[in-house]
C-alpha cells in the first residue's frame, strides 16, 4: 500500500501518544521534505512529532520530482500541503493523510483517497486498535485539535 502523509496527522496523533497507529494501520509511509522540515527540521517541537517522526524507521522523506507541472494549479495550499498533494499523484498513493480541508478538496480533484486524524481514529477503533474513541478525541481536543461537535457526535456514532 502506498501512503503519503501531511503535517497535521503526525502532529496530532504523536501529541495524543498514538503515532504507533500509523505504522500498525498503514505500514511505510511516505512524506514529502517540506512536512519533514514542517515536523522535524525547522519545525517547532508539536506534541512529540519531532521525535516521532525524526525516529520512525518506516516513515520515508521522499522529495517530489516533478513540481512544475502542480505549481499554479496548488498555489492555495501551503507548501507542505502543496507538496504532500504532488507525491500522493506522484506516487499514485493508495492514501492520502491530510486533515486540512482545502487540501483535501485537491486530493479529490485529482481521483485520490484521503483519510485524516479523525479518520484514522476511527479506522483503528473499528480494527480493535484502540478500546474506545472518546478519550482519544478529549487527547485531541486538549491539544488544540478543533472538533466541532456535529463531527465529534457521528464519529462516535460510527464508532460504536
Amino acid at each position: 500500500m502506498m501512503v503519503v502523509s501531511n503535517t497535521a496527522p503526525l502532529i496530532g496523533l504523536a501529541a495524543i501518544k498514538r503515532f504507533d497507529l500509523l505504522y500498525h494501520l498503514f505500514g511505510r509511509i511516505h512524506i514529502p521534505t517540506a512536512v519533514y522540515a514542517e515536523t522535524v527540521s525547522s519545525g517547532h517541537e508539536e506534541g512529540g512529532a519531532k521525535q516521532e517522526v525524526s525516529s520512525a524507521s518506516w516513515i520515508v522523506v521522499t522529495s517530489v520530482q516533478n513540481p512544475s507541472g502542480f505549481e499554479d494549479r496548488l498555489s492555495d495550499l501551503d507548501h507542505g500541503e502543496a507538496e504532500t498533494v504532488m507525491l500522493a499523484c506522484e506516487l499514485g498513493a493508495d492514501w492520502t493523510l491530510m486533515d486540512e480541508r482545502k487540501g483535501r478538496r485537491r486530493l479529490a480533484e485529482y481521483g485520490l483517497a484521503h483519510i485524516g486524524t479523525i479518520g484514522i481514529l476511527l479506522k483503528a477503533r473499528h480494527l480493535g486498535l484502540i478500546s474506545s474513541l472518546r478519550p482519544e478525541l478529549d487527547h485531541l481536543e486538549a491539544h488544540g485539535f478543533r472538533l466541532s461537535a456535529d463531527l465529534r457526535k457521528r464519529t462516535l456514532r460510527q464508532a460504536d
